[in-house]
This record gives C-alpha cells, structure tokens and sequence, in this order.
C-alpha cells in the first residue's frame, strides 16, 4: 500500500508552486492547515467517506466549513483532491507545503515539549540556542506535558533532542536490562 505522504506530495507541490507563484504562501498555508484541522475531526471525515455525497458536495462542505479562510485556488484543489477520492490526505498535504515552504524561507520549526511552562526568558534562550545550533530561523511552538516529570524534549525536523528526566530514566531501565 502506498504511504499517506506519498500520494499527498504531488498536490502539495502543485499547491506550493502555484501559491509561490500567485505570492500568496501565508495565504494558502493558513488554508490548509484549517483544512487539515477540520478533517481531524471525527464527525467531518465520516462525512467525507459518505457514499451518498457527490465529490463536489464534500469539496463543498469543506470550503463552507472554513468560511472564509479558503480562496478560491484552494477550493479548487479540494475539488481536483475530490474528485480523486483524495481528500483524507489534506493533512499530509497541509504538513507537506509547511515543508515546501519552510525550505524555501530557509526556516525550520521547532517543538518543545517542557514538563512546566517555559518562562518568556526561557523561551527567548531556547531560541536563540536553536536558532544558533541549526544555522537557520527557527518559528517556536511549545507544549506542557507532566509525564515528562522534568526537562524537556525538543523536535526539529529529524532532530529530537530529549533532555526529559523521563526520557534518562528509560535509558537508564534500557541499560540495566541489557
């Protein structure tokens, strides 16, 4: 079977290339990550796999969904992506043009995952020690997670850094088990 990411890349690029061009990227950006929010949900996709609606009614129903966060190139993706049976992938398609675009802009996401809220001086240190260590602007996101019990644990791109005290302690239990 062919990966997700696979089949989502081709109208990723076509959408990336067509929003560079028209100078519009934050524009489609932000449409297809509302996108893709909206078909998390539970109760959209199980209307997007409904076999008594058109491709054209489930396009529809998206770009009504997103009021006015879609135009109108958007919306004819969601039409080409439906009437290929594809619009499960607006995820994919969403995390791909992130990508795309974040390449071209010589950017790079990072995620930090603490386990307590990061202080605005913590956040700035972080930062700018990314910013440093990967040599590109970074856009920062983080989150809170407990279970973590102390540290934090740092994704970008195919970098993951785990300074977690949970995460020592798996490596520890990993060592003592070998």
């Amino acid at each position: 079977m062919i990966e997700p990411t696979t089949l989502a890349r081709p109208y990723a690029r076509a959408a990336f290339e067509h929003a560079r061009a028209a100078g519009d990227l934050a524009a489609w950006q932000a449409a297809l990550s509302e996108l893709a929010a909206i078909t998390a949900e539970p109760k959209v996709a199980a209307a997007m796999r409904d076999p008594n609606q058109t491709a054209a009614q489930r396009a529809a129903t998206l770009s009504g969904l997103a009021g006015d966060a879609v135009p109108s190139a958007v919306a004819n993706l969601l039409a080409i992506m439906a009437d290929n049976g594809r619009l499960s992938l607006l995820p994919e398609v969403a995390m791909l043009f992130d990508q795309l675009k974040q390449a071209v802009e010589s950017t790079v996401a990072v995620h930090v995952t603490s386990a307590y809220p990061l202080s605005d001086a913590e956040t700035q240190q972080l930062a700018e020690t990314m910013q440093e260590k990967l040599a590109r602007s970074i856009t920062l996101t983080s989150e809170t997670d407990p279970s973590l019990l102390g540290g934090a644990l740092i994704r970008a791109d195919d970098l993951v850094i785990d300074g977690s005290v949970r995460g020592r302690l798996n490596k520890l239990a990993g060592t003592l088990t070998q």
